[in-house]
């Protein structure tokens, strides 16, 4: 499984260090330059682990949207805008990985920077207007045709899957306790879960709840950014790949960085 989340698409940045470095820059072009970079990894991945089918889950904010008046001065683009160039990009890039690869495509939904704001109300006031309902359509009818990609949806918004038997469940992860989400999750859909994928903190951090059962946060496409300094956290521009094998869970675990 291919893991990616927070591309924050449409936002343009440089954030300086002590000694006039740049330790982070971000803009349209330096996603796509790294989502190219990401190609080749997953490429050799595939390669060096035989996988002939690819599960590619995306963990939203997958545009950066506009949630605050500040934001203003960082956006290259509309959110509309936003959303066509990234809808667009991403048909293609997926396009491209399925000829190397058979896919299953599942995305997070509900992820808070897709969310449309209108009326200066507070998030998740009009939580089923969110721009990532158009990327999904945008990509559905990009790549309907092809017979190496599947779209895979869950009417709940979120991602769920199980691989060499372990379920896996994927959201965008505005949560202060995984471990406290995950069990909350089985009691309302009475299923257990074995992984729960999450990002939004822009960082990796994983939590052993039990025998076969973890909470994984993955990183960024995006790198450390404002809210990551107010944080106080920092972690490299980043995908996260997985490979589970029956009886033995999540047995191997590829971080992919992308950060020059």
């Amino acid at each position: 499984a291919l893991c990616i989340s927070d591309q924050h698409y449409g936002v343009e940045f440089s954030i300086k260090g002590l000694y006039g470095e740049i330790i982070n820059a971000y803009s349209p072009e330096i996603f796509e330059e790294r989502m190219w970079e990401l190609f080749d990894n997953v490429y050799d991945i595939i390669q060096k682990e035989n996988i002939s089918e690819l599960n590619v889950y995306d963990l939203g904010d997958n545009i950066d949207g506009l949630l605050r008046v500040s934001q203003l001065w960082k956006l290259r683009y509309g959110v509309v805008e936003s959303t066509i160039k990234y809808a667009d990009f991403i048909s293609r890039w997926l396009n491209e990985l399925s000829r190397v690869v058979k896919i299953k495509f599942q995305m997070v939904i509900d992820a808070n920077h897709s969310q449309l704001r209108q009326l200066g109300q507070p998030k998740n006031t009009f939580k089923n207007d969110n721009m990532s309902k158009v990327v999904a359509a945008f990509i559905k009818e990009r790549l309907k045709d092809n017979k190496n990609f599947t779209f895979v949806e869950n009417e709940t918004g979120m991602i769920f899957d199980s691989l060499s038997g372990y379920s896996i469940l994927g959201i965008h992860g505005e949560s202060k306790n995984m471990d406290d989400t995950l069990k909350n999750l089985e009691r309302i859909y009475k299923t257990n879960i074995n992984y729960l994928i999450a990002g939004h903190i822009h960082h990796s951090k994983h939590e052993e709840v039990g025998q076969y059962v973890e909470t994984l946060n993955i990183p960024s496409i995006i790198g450390i950014d404002d809210y990551s300094l107010s944080l106080l956290k920092a972690s490299n521009a980043s995908a996260k790949m997985f490979c589970f094998e029956e009886n033995n869970g999540k047995k191997i675990e590829y971080t992919i960085n992308l950060q020059k």
